[in-house]
């Protein structure tokens, strides 16, 4: 009985592993003091800045800029200009939804036999989790020089409310500016 306890209580453990979908942070600054002023929050070369997917994360790193003590504007000293990267990928072995078993036996005689076969039904699927990266680059102008830049990297189950889009960019929006502007070069786990 007690054996059953400890491994419910692990499968429990290692299922909020697996749902936690912690974030990936890597920065790099010059290692200077980054003077806080406006920010005007782009898309990288060749997005538009009228794009919903492009609102979607504009938005939150435009709040976690003004949480860093920066305000967002049309023009400023300085432009964020960000980048957004979303795909699907497979994980773990495809198995069939459903497994139906046929089984039967004869007890008669004091003998006992019997017999069961087992097959799945359905279309072999695989788990999928949506991998997102935010990149963000701070420049400051008229040069356009790089201050700061960072990415923020995580993974969630397709069918989660995690992988969402807008609670992904809030979330990774959120990592990517926690602790700005953090040690440079080093790649931090944010829960």
């Amino acid at each position: 009985m007690r054996q059953v306890a400890v491994y419910m209580a692990l499968a429990a453990l290692l299922g909020g592993c697996t749902t936690a979908n912690p974030v990936r942070v890597t920065r790099f600054h010059l290692n200077q003091p980054i003077e806080r002023g406006a920010v005007a929050v782009l898309p990288a070369p060749g997005g538009d800045p009228t794009s919903l997917e492009f609102q979607l994360y504009a938005r939150p790193v435009g709040a976690a800029l003004s949480a860093q003590g920066f305000s967002t504007a049309a023009a400023g000293p300085y432009e964020a200009v960000v980048a957004i990267a979303r795909e699907s990928r497979p994980v773990g072995v495809a198995q069939k939804p459903v497994s139906i078993g046929i089984g039967g036996g004869s007890f008669g005689g004091g003998f006992g036999g019997g017999g069961s076969i087992g097959f799945g039904v359905g279309k072999a699927r695989q788990r999928e989790v949506y991998v997102t990266q935010l990149s963000v680059q701070l420049r400051r102008l008229p040069q356009r020089d790089i201050v700061w830049e960072g990415r923020a990297i995580t993974e969630a189950d397709t069918r989660a409310q995690a992988a969402q889009p807008q609670a992904t960019a809030d979330k990774l929006a959120r990592a990517l500016f926690t602790g700005f502007p953090g040690q440079s070069g080093r790649t931090i786990t944010v829960p």
